[in-house]
């Protein structure tokens, strides 16, 4: 049962889905899709990147506030990179092999493609991209899908570039691999038509399997990620960023729910109480003696402390608003955001080192009561006023209730603030790349991958769980090439899924196995000069060795296949050596027998057929 009745708050939920497509080229550039190692780069170069305006002379917040905390971004460049991903030159025309999946996706979401489609540039100063913007297209608008709770309703397609792969944190700023930026990347955003945590999942899921289904993007982890929004009647909308897994998404908006509606009760308590914020003020001096590691620490580099009085704030700062998420997480979010390690409120005080007496100090100096709350930074001189303004502004906002803003998917279904959400000023034209006219009468819509397990269970007979497995994996093409090559289709799917599945856990490199690897080993297969017992045998040797050739690994191994006459011959003589076993037990010897049989053939022969011969032979002297 659900801690909460989402109708009567009045939930509204929509997706952003964002997905890779699986290109020769990127999507303004000839450049190769192929992610690249941070170890394989051959250069850097920094860049700083500052907001502009649009062009209405307006700038937008979330990358105004981005600005104010000074950052350099150094980017990895390898023997691929081009000037156009370095941003030292114009982009080419709009990839037509990313066109044309973007139309099929539009066609499978029932959208409606526009008459001629625009580039535009989104300002992103994160540092994701060099040119201190992304590009992206409007395709198509107006689809719609179904889920089990009703329809939910596509807002629009939009073809975008992908971003530059943040590598990691620097001293003075961020590191990227420019390997990932240019892939051409679907966004698929949905209509506010969501009203449950159940339904946001099937929604996601439905939008998946459509996109899966054009066998044209790319898998793995961070290929596709999910952005949720969600706000309830009294509420705001907040986007929520960065969702890897779908099995989070229901997690992400019950919880963000549960912080709304707790943030609006804390309000309410605010309100009542006539809270207020007071002026930002120096309170080095109250800790000049501290034994706080934290505050000690700053002090002595040379650092300020300065603090906030909250009044009316007492006990609300550490009221919960999610697991291990308190009203102060939410004022350290934005203290972090402008470069402070983090806060100190009194609703946690004493504590961390901090002492009675310096407590009944800190509200002494700030004219802070029993009602009242105090938040503290130490750090840097710059940092810490700025950083305790920010948690200043946080607090006032917490007065009026729940703030619109952008936050990003932590691991069990909290958030955290990243920036405010952005606003139609963040969008200006590309100049540089000319508009098309999509043609959807080019392309034809893809069998879905629902179709295409229904069709396994009926033409091949395999059944639904092996079926939907082959389906909705990644090599379903080469299922289909080996059931033309007469490959029994069992057998096909058992390699391609279950067998490859098996010689991964057993630490096998399955990452090497190329489909020539596949079609090979299925070509010795329906020539008779493979059984299917030594198909694994074969495909483990290949994964060890890519560069060999399937037939000739398969004679250097042995795994060539013998005739029955040959078969018998060493069943036969198995049978004699274990005689007295086959007297005493008779057909109870049969299964340890037949082990040692298909050992000493190793998967030379067909486990049916060894099996026949074995029993007569058996049955010949029981």
């Amino acid at each position: 049962m659900s801690e909460f009745d989402y109708e009567s708050l009045g939930l509204v939920a929509g997706l952003e889905i964002h997905q890779q497509l699986d290109t020769a080229e990127k999507l303004f550039c000839g450049c190769p899709t192929t992610r690249r190692e941070p170890e394989e780069a051959v250069r850097s170069f920094t860049r700083y990147l500052h907001p502009t305006k649009s062009e209405l002379g307006e700038m937008d917040e979330a990358a105004l506030e981005e600005s104010q905390v000074e950052r350099e971004f150094e980017y990895l460049a390898f023997d691929s990179t081009c000037l156009v991903e370095e941003d030292d030159e114009p982009p080419h025309r709009l990839d037509e092999e990313a066109l044309d999946t973007a139309l099929e996706i539009s066609q499978l979401l029932d959208a409606t493609v526009v008459d001629e489609a625009h580039v535009m540039r989104k300002v992103v100063i994160d540092g994701s991209n060099t040119s201190g913007f992304q590009r992206s297209t409007l395709l198509s608008q107006e689809g719609e899908i179904e889920t089990s709770e009703g329809a939910v309703g596509i807002e629009d397609v939009m073809l975008e570039e992908e971003s530059a792969q943040r590598v990691e944190e620097t001293d003075s700023g961020v590191r990227y691999g420019l390997d990932r930026l240019g892939i051409p990347l679907v966004e698929i955003g949905t209509k506010p038509d969501i009203r449950s945590p159940e339904q946001a999942r099937e929604a996601a899921e439905r939008i998946g399997m459509l996109l899966r289904s054009t066998g044209k993007v790319k898998r793995g982890l961070g290929t596709i990620r999910q952005d949720v929004n969600v706000s309830i009647a009294d509420g705001a909308r907040v986007e929520m960023k960065g969702v890897q897994s779908l099995d989070d998404i229901e997690d992400l908006v019950r919880l963000e729910v549960k912080r709304q509606v707790r943030l609006l009760d804390i309000a309410e308590s605010l309100q009542s109480r006539d809270a207020s914020v007071g002026d930002v003020q120096n309170v080095t001096d109250t800790f000049e003696t501290t034994d706080s590691s934290v505050i000690r620490g700053a002090l002595d580099a040379g650092g300020r402390v300065f603090a906030v009085p909250l009044y009316g704030f007492d006990g609300l700062v550490g009221r919960e608003l999610q697991p291990d998420r308190r009203l102060g997480t939410e004022f350290s979010d934005h203290a972090k955001r402008h470069g402070a390690g983090g806060i100190f409120h009194t609703d946690e005080l004493p504590a961390y080192g901090v002492t009675d007496e310096e407590v009944a100090a800190l509200r002494e100096t700030v004219d802070a009561g029993p009602e009242d709350a105090v938040a503290i930074v130490a750090a840097d001189a710059d940092v810490a006023e700025g950083a305790i303004e920010a948690v200043a502004e946080r607090a006032r906002v917490a007065i009026e209730g729940v703030p619109e803003e952008t936050r990003g998917a932590n691991e069990g279904g909290t958030t955290e603030y990243l920036r405010p959400l952005p606003g139609a000023a963040r969008m200006y034209p590309e100049t540089d790349v000319p508009p098309v006219s999509p043609d959807p009468s080019e392309v034809e819509p893809p069998e879905l991958l629902t179709e295409k397990v229904e069709r396994y269970t009926d033409d091949y007979g395999l059944n639904e769980d092996v079926a939907e497995q082959v389906a909705y994996g990644r090599r379903w093409r080469l299922f289909e090439e080996a059931v033309e090559m007469g490959v029994d289709a069992n057998l096909a799917a058992r390699t391609l899924e279950s067998t490859v599945t098996k010689l991964r856990r057993d630490d096998v490199p399955t990452d090497h196995l190329t489909a020539e690897h596949f079609r090979g080993t299925f070509e010795l297969v329906v020539a008779d000069e493979l059984t299917q017992e030594g198909v694994p045998e074969l495909l483990a040797a290949l994964a060890e060795s890519p560069d060999s050739d399937p037939a000739e690994l398969a004679d250097e191994l042995g795994l060539g296949s013998v005739g029955e006459e040959e078969v018998r011959e060493t069943i036969v003589e198995i049978v004699e050596r274990n005689e007295a076993q086959i007297e005493e037990q008779g057909m109870g010897a049969f299964s340890a027998l037949m082990g040692e049989c298909m050992g000493a053939l190793r998967g030379k022969a067909d486990g049916e057929l060894v099996s026949d011969v074995l029993r007569e032979e058996v049955q010949k002297r029981a």
